[in-house]
């Protein structure tokens, strides 16, 4: 965890400036560290769905995950700004200004403060296959649309997942990706697309195995 001196900007606790009717995707992680990976989800994401917007969400720490070796959130905060060329990117951290620290209720304040905005969760194929550990994950899907973005390995998850069975109704063909954002959950789409193998599992043990994205 991050030490409890460190100096985040206050520009990054809080939270982006979005306008009603706005199509907004929320792409949230520990990023440690955030690569080019990570990059091409959100340049993807935000070409696919036809965003205004897209939050690069770095968060304190992961509930599912060890936080021993996380670096500082400013660091990661610095790193991510290094990936986000397009303006459309706002890197935040915006959870750990307001002390959330689980999805569903980041979600909450998120719709809460900005009323008439479309929010769309982003995800790997990776996380699919674990999001029904995630604290009150049917509410998530019942909340906010999701994309789900092909990753090396993990592009069959989507058949197998129990958020994808579980919803399996409220799947949409992926030719619809433009209009996810807008669409009343649950919903979701798997967007297939460019891949990259980099991971920060793999990078913090300095190789280039692939591995679950962060």
């Amino acid at each position: 965890m991050e030490a409890s001196s460190e100096v985040v900007p206050a520009r990054y606790l809080r939270m982006p400036h979005v306008e009603p009717g706005m199509a907004v995707g929320l792409f949230g992680g520990s990023f440690n560290p955030p690569h080019a990976g990570h990059a091409l989800v959100a340049e993807t994401a935000i070409r696919r769905l036809r965003l205004d917007q897209l939050w690069w969400m770095v968060t304190p720490g992961n509930p599912l995950k060890e936080n021993g070796g996380l670096a500082p959130l400013s660091r990661r905060i610095a790193l991510s700004e290094a990936h986000a060329e397009d303006p459309r990117i706002k890197v935040t951290a915006f959870e750990a200004g307001f002390h959330v620290r689980y999805t569903a209720d980041t979600l909450a304040l998120i719709q809460a403060r900005n009323p008439g905005v479309n929010f769309v969760w982003l995800m790997g194929a990776d996380s699919l296959r674990d999001f029904h550990r995630w604290e009150r994950w049917r509410k998530i899907a019942c909340r906010v649309p999701i994309a789900v973005f092909d990753r090396p390995g993990a592009t069959l998850s989507f058949l197998s997942s129990t958020m994808t069975k579980t919803f399996a109704r409220a799947r949409l063909d992926e030719s619809d990706a433009p209009v996810l954002a807008r669409t009343k959950p649950p919903a979701w789409t798997f967007i297939h697309g460019p891949r990259s193998s980099l991971s920060s599992t793999a990078l913090r043990r300095g190789d280039g195995n692939p591995a679950s994205r962060e």
